[in-house]
């Protein structure tokens, strides 16, 4: 067994399909094939149950040495990371992805990483926090920036979460709505009023919990296009739910706390796969945000 056949049969197992996985690595179908065929022979055992409307699901067998080469594999890139660590020039890729509204804070961040290490090609994705939970478990990105309460917290447990700061859930309203006045607006205020939502899941089912202990909540739609939630509340047409740094420097649209003593407070802060090594470069980019914020 090699490190390049290692690196396959991860692939396809993070895939389940030995195309996507022969994209992904940038070979051929029949070179990932071949490769895998001859370490099942080498091994004397099945590592894949191939079908064609199934994919390749990994054997009984197959998911123990695959958990056993993704180990090998961890560890073969710590050693490299750890020798790069020696290097006074930091590179390589850094890919991050970030729920939407924070964006504005994570700039300034990344603009002053990027001065000290020109080196380093960033990429940075904007997305919902379950998106980026997946990107992360596939190892589609290398850090993650969401919000989470502790129960998420507790039942995600391949990801290691460290809190940035408490978040303050806010209703986004026309400066002529009535509630633009209010210091606080109580879950049952909302029963009735047209919301427009960003597109994710615990935060549609956090706030349909909130209004429906009260009445029916009336979602006018979901997106997860920021504009478009903009758009609808500055033209009055509707009102949204978000954290309060989502409407810093927006125009024409007023945040009114919303009271939530019932609920647990919800978390923005970043996260890594527990069982990945992570690159230097993403050590150093936590580091950095753990000293602007």
């Amino acid at each position: 067994m090699n490190l390049e056949q290692m690196e396959y049969i991860v692939e396809v197992a993070n895939t389940g399909s030995f195309t996507k996985a022969a994209q992904n690595t940038h070979v051929t179908l029949s070179a990932i094939s071949q490769s895998i065929s001859l370490l099942e022979a080498d091994l004397g055992i099945t590592l894949f149950n191939r079908s064609r409307g199934q994919g390749a699901l990994p054997t009984v067998e197959g998911k123990q040495i695959i958990k056993k080469a993704q180990e090998v594999l961890a560890k073969v890139n710590e050693l490299k990371e750890e020798a790069r660590g020696y290097s006074n020039t930091l590179s390589g890729e850094l890919r991050i992805a970030t729920i939407p509204g924070p964006m504005h804070l994570l700039v300034d961040v990344v603009s002053s990483f990027k001065a000290d290490y020109p080196h380093v090609n960033i990429e940075i994705f904007e997305k919902g926090p379950n998106e980026i939970l997946q990107d992360l478990e596939h190892s589609r990105i290398d850090i993650g920036l969401i919000v989470l309460n502790d129960e998420v917290i507790n039942r995600k447990e391949y990801v290691t979460f460290e809190k940035l700061w408490e978040g303050k859930m806010v209703v986004g309203v026309h400066p002529n709505s009535p509630f633009a006045h209010e210091k606080k607006i109580k879950p049952e205020q909302l029963v009735g009023q047209t919301l427009v939502l960003y597109d994710d899941k615990d935060l549609w089912e956090d706030t349909n919990t909130l209004i429906s202990k009260h009445g029916k909540a009336n979602i006018l739609f979901t997106t997860n296009n920021t504009k478009a939630i903009q758009n609808a509340v500055k033209r009055g047409l509707a009102i949204t739910v978000g954290l309060e740094y989502s409407f810093t420097d927006i125009a024409d649209i007023v945040p009114v706390e919303l009271d939530q003593s019932d609920v647990s407070p919800v978390y923005y802060g970043w996260v890594l796969h527990k069982g990945k090594h992570p690159s230097q470069a993403s050590k150093r980019f936590i580091q950095r945000l753990q000293s602007e914020f």
